[in-house]
C-alpha cells in the first residue's frame, strides 16, 4: 500500500492533487486542518509504487473534480461492503426492522428514525454498523473548533444543559494550544454562575471578565482581537423557541467576528432537543456542542441535535474541565446506537 501526504488551500483542492497523482482507487485515511492553514490530507492507494507514472496527470476541471468525488464515495462504500463481507462475524446483520427498533429503543424520533432506516437500506452495506454510519453520514457532519484560528465563541442554548463547563473546557483546549484566552461571563444575576466561570479561568490560566450589556461584550471582543487572544462568552440559558427570548438574545449573537455555537444536552428528550437545535440555528449558530453523554442512557437526543442541519463541534462525557471534549463522526455514533441496543431499557436498579 502506498500512502500520501497533501496539503492543500481547501478540501476540493487536495482531492484534485490526489486525483492527479494517485488516480481514482485512491482513498483518504484521514484529513485534518493544518497548523498553518487549510487541510491535510493521508490518502492511501493498495497499488505498486510504478503504478503511480501512469496517474492522470492533466489539470483537472470542475466537472472532473465532482467526477471524481462521486468516485471516490462509490469506491469506499464498496470497500465498506467488501469490508464488512470478509471482517469477522462479531457484528451485527442489517435489518431495517431490527434498526428501526434499535432507533425507537434508544427514543429517537420516529421520522428520523425512518429515514435512517430507509437510507441505511439503500447502502445495501450487510454490517449494521457501516450501513447506518453511512446513512448518518448524509445527516450529520462534525467539524471540530480550531482553537489556532477561531477568535471569539458565543455559547447559547437553555437553562442546565452545561454552557458554563463547556467555556471551561473550551478555555482550556484552547490554553492547551498555546493561545491566550479570556472567559467573558454576561449572566451577572445567575446563582454562581459568576464564580463558577472565574474559578475555571483560574484553574486553566485564563483572563476573567463581566458584562452586563451586549455594548460591553462587543467591546471586550475588540479587545481580545487586537490581542489576538481567544475570547469565550458564557451566556444566561434561555429556551430559544420562544420568539421574544430569542429576539432579546439577538443583540449579542449579532456582534461581530463573534460565533454563535449552540449547546444543547444529550439527557433531553429528542423531539424537544431537535426543536431547540433548529430553533438555535434562527440565532445564527452554525455548529453544536452537545453535552451530557456520561449520564445520558440513550442516544435519540443527540441523534435529533445532529440531525437538524447544525454542523457538530464536539460532545462531553465529563462535567469536569478534565473530562475535555470529543469528537463524534457517523461512524463512532453508529457504534454507540448498535452498541447500545439492549442495554437502554434496562433497569437501573442493582
Amino acid at each position: 500500500m502506498q500512502l500520501k501526504t497533501y496539503i492543500a488551500d481547501d478540501m476540493q483542492s487536495a482531492l484534485a492533487q490526489m486525483r492527479r497523482e494517485m488516480g481514482p482507487e485512491a482513498i483518504i485515511v484521514s484529513s485534518q486542518r493544518a497548523k498553518e492553514g487549510g487541510v491535510l490530507v493521508r490518502a492511501a492507494l493498495e497499488k505498486p509504487e510504478a503504478d503511480l507514472e501512469t496517474a492522470v496527470t492533466a489539470e483537472p476541471t470542475e466537472a472532473a473534480i465532482a467526477d471524481f468525488t462521486t468516485g471516490y464515495r462509490d469506491n469506499l462504500l464498496r470497500r465498506l461492503r467488501e469490508t464488512g463481507a470478509s471482517a469477522a462475524r462479531d457484528t451485527r446483520h442489517f435489518g431495517r426492522a431490527e434498526l428501526i427498533g434499535m432507533l425507537r429503543e434508544h427514543r429517537a424520533p420516529d421520522s428520523l428514525a425512518h429515514a435512517l432506516a430507509e437510507a441505511a437500506e439503500k447502502t445495501r452495506l450487510t454490517d449494521m454498523t457501516l450501513a447506518l454510519a453511512s446513512a448518518l453520514d448524509g445527516k450529520m457532519r462534525a467539524e471540530p473548533i480550531d482553537f489556532a484560528s477561531a477568535s471569539a465563541i458565543l455559547l447559547v442554548g437553555p437553562h442546565g444543559v452545561g454552557k458554563t463547563a463547556v467555556a471551561g473546557k473550551l478555555a482550556a483546549h484552547a490554553r492547551l494550544a498555546g493561545r491566550a484566552v479570556k472567559l467573558i461571563a454576561t449572566d451577572a444575576a445567575g446563582a454562581g454562575a459568576v464564580a463558577r466561570l472565574q474559578a475555571f479561568a483560574e484553574h486553566v490560566g485564563a483572563r476573567f471578565l463581566v458584562t452586563e450589556t451586549a455594548e460591553a461584550t462587543a467591546n471586550a471582543i475588540v479587545e481580545c482581537g487586537l490581542e489576538k487572544s481567544l475570547a469565550i462568552v458564557d451566556t444566561a440559558g434561555f429556551d430559544p423557541r420562544n420568539g421574544k427570548a430569542r429576539a432579546a438574545f439577538t443583540a449579542l449573537a449579532q456582534i461581530g467576528d463573534l460565533e454563535a455555537i449552540g449547546v444543547v444536552s444529550a439527557n433531553g428528550d429528542s423531539e424537544e432537543t431537535a426543536e431547540i437545535a433548529s430553533a438555535l440555528s434562527l440565532l445564527g449558530a452554525r455548529r453544536l456542542i452537545v453535552t451530557g453523554l456520561d449520564t445520558a442512557r440513550r442516544s435519540g437526543a443527540l441523534l435529533a441535535a445532529a440531525s437538524q442541519g447544525l454542523n457538530l463541534a464536539c460532545i462531553t462525557r465529563s462535567p469536569y474541565v478534565a473530562g475535555g471534549l470529543e469528537s463524534l463522526t457517523p461512524l463512532s455514533l453508529a457504534r454507540l446506537i448498535v452498541d447500545g441496543a439492549g442495554q437502554a431499557d434496562r433497569g437501573s436498579a442493582q
